[in-house]
């Protein structure tokens, strides 16, 4: 039995903790704050919840396997998952809109036909199946297997020219995919969409991005019933179960090396607690200070050419029932001259009109009555010094959010004349939450090798890293597979080549 310190009780780290645990490790878990998830949130007040982290869950195999592996009760007995259908409505600058069913790529085709146009359908369709290779290509290597010693192949996107005419050259960003393969501006703008969501910035994001609309399109869009904060109280709670030890509120200021390997990790009031391995879920930044991790002294790695982005996330408790024929989920896209590109792209200052995306759960458990809603509108924003310095002030944050607010009446009509109240998070709010401004975005082959982040092990012997900021990334799912294989280089060692 083996001790393991685990820094930060995020996704990833959790993942990585109960399956230690089952597998004889003991395992203690150390967070700054008072609270587990990470960004995985929630937002309570007059009887009203929101989820101000992820909203929907993608790829739930993923929580699947971790509740299969670590005790006797399946995930779905501990959290109610209903699939969401449609699984998004896009309402786009001209006003014309169109709803795509959940995991049906022949509904899909046939919406978009009906709703932008003959022919619309089926270069969406040519477009999925490009990206099918791209994702059959880097699936395996970038989901399933710890990264390489030697991660250059990487460096070359896996998303192919198309096979006719001047278009065989590359595009170089997912932007020029949209632009020149898809032959009308709202279909560009969808592909984006998914871009945005994942915290990219869809002008430097690589082709290879085209891996995350097949991935939701073909596995489908999942809720859980009650919010996404109940996903992760499922997997604290199987921590407990297997034993794990939790201690809140204590700071891990850095890892100490002997004889040139992790000892264990040193916490902010002074302590020290001994460990045979060390999982790092949570940035530390004296870990970058030391090169232990790539990236600069204050923090992880740059993502995108230096693009690093977080969220916005406006909750409005609304009067007024829930419309019956309300979609879950409704992505309101800016229009091409509204200038969010170029805000995300030099990440000096907020969009004048953003991409929103309007979350609408037909949940009773996130509003005080049916006479009530809980709705969520969720931006896309720069997370670099606009706020860590007073760059972007208590005003500036207002009349963005009247503008994020603004734009998803598109979704919600008469939503402003609905509001009781509403509550603004920013990604100042994340970097209380979590330690970091930025989002971490999943990992990418292409762009030079610039989306890859850090390797499970480090170059330090017995520290691994788990959660948004280790391979293979950020997002729900991401963060789960980083669990798995940071448990299966610990418990296999260094043959561990990924899950079978």
């Amino acid at each position: 039995m083996a001790r393991i310190a685990v820094i930060g009780a995020g996704m990833g780290a959790l993942a990585a903790a109960a399956r230690l645990a089952v597998a004889g490790h003991r395992v203690t878990v150390y967070e700054r704050t008072e609270t587990y998830g990470g960004s995985v949130r929630r937002f309570e007040r007059d009887g009203f919840a929101f989820d101000t982290g992820p909203g929907l869950l993608h790829l739930p195999a993923v929580y699947r396997d971790l509740f299969v592996k670590t005790g006797k009760e399946p995930l779905e007995a501990c959290v109610e998952l209903t699939q969401v259908d449609p699984a998004s409505r896009h309402v786009f600058a001209d006003g014309s809109a169109v709803s795509l069913p959940n995991a049906s790529r022949a509904g899909v085709v046939a919406a978009l036909d009906g709703a932008l146009g003959a022919g619309s359908g089926e270069r969406w369709a040519a477009f999925l199946n490009r990206a099918r290779e791209a994702w059959d290509r880097s699936r395996r290597p970038l989901l399933e297997e710890p990264l390489p010693l030697d991660p250059s192949p990487f460096s070359r996107d896996p998303y192919p020219a198309p096979p006719t005419g001047l278009l065989r050259r590359r595009a170089a960003t997912l932007a020029e995919v949209g632009r020149r393969e898809l032959g009308d501006e709202r279909l560009a703008a969808l592909l984006e969409g998914y871009a945005l969501a994942y915290g990219l910035a869809p002008a430097s994001a690589p082709p290879s991005a085209a891996v995350l609309p097949y991935m939701e399109q073909t596995f489908g869009t999942w809720y859980v019933r009650g919010g996404l904060r109940l996903l992760a109280d499922a997997v604290y709670e199987r921590c407990v179960a297997r034993k794990v030890t939790f201690v809140f509120g204590a700071a891990v200021a850095r890892v100490r090396e002997e004889d040139g390997r992790a000892a264990g990790v040193e916490l902010a009031d002074g302590r020290f607690a001994e460990a045979d391995h060390v999982v790092a879920g949570a940035p530390v930044p004296a870990l970058y200070r030391e090169r232990v991790l790539p990236g600069s002294a204050e923090g992880p790695p740059r993502f995108a050419s230096g693009v690093r982005t977080g969220r916005v996330v406006v909750c409005l408790a609304l009067r007024g029932a829930r419309d019956e024929q309300a979609v879950h989920r409704t992505v309101v896209h800016a229009p091409p001259s509204g200038g969010e590109s170029s805000a995300l792209a030099r990440g000096g200052r907020l969009p004048e009109r953003p991409t929103v995306t309007v979350l609408r759960p037909d949940d009773p458990a996130l509003r005080p009555d049916g006479g009530h809603e809980a709705v969520t509108v969720t931006a896309t924003v720069p997370a670099g010094g606009l706020w860590g310095g007073g760059g972007t002030g208590p005003e500036a944050v207002e009349a963005f959010a009247d503008r994020m607010t603004e734009a998803a009446e598109a979704a919600v009509p008469g939503l402003r004349e609905r509001v009781l109240w509403r509550e603004v998070r920013t990604p100042a709010d994340t970097f209380r939450e979590t330690g970091e401004y930025a989002v971490p975005g999943p990992a990418l082959a292409g762009a030079g090798g610039a989306l890859l982040p850090a390797a499970n092990p480090a170059p330090l012997p017995g520290l691994y890293f788990a959660g948004g900021w280790a391979h293979p990334g950020g997002g729900l799912a991401h963060a789960g597979m980083s669990g798995a294989l940071v448990t299966g280089l610990i418990v296999e060692g260094a043959d561990f080549r990924g899950s079978r």
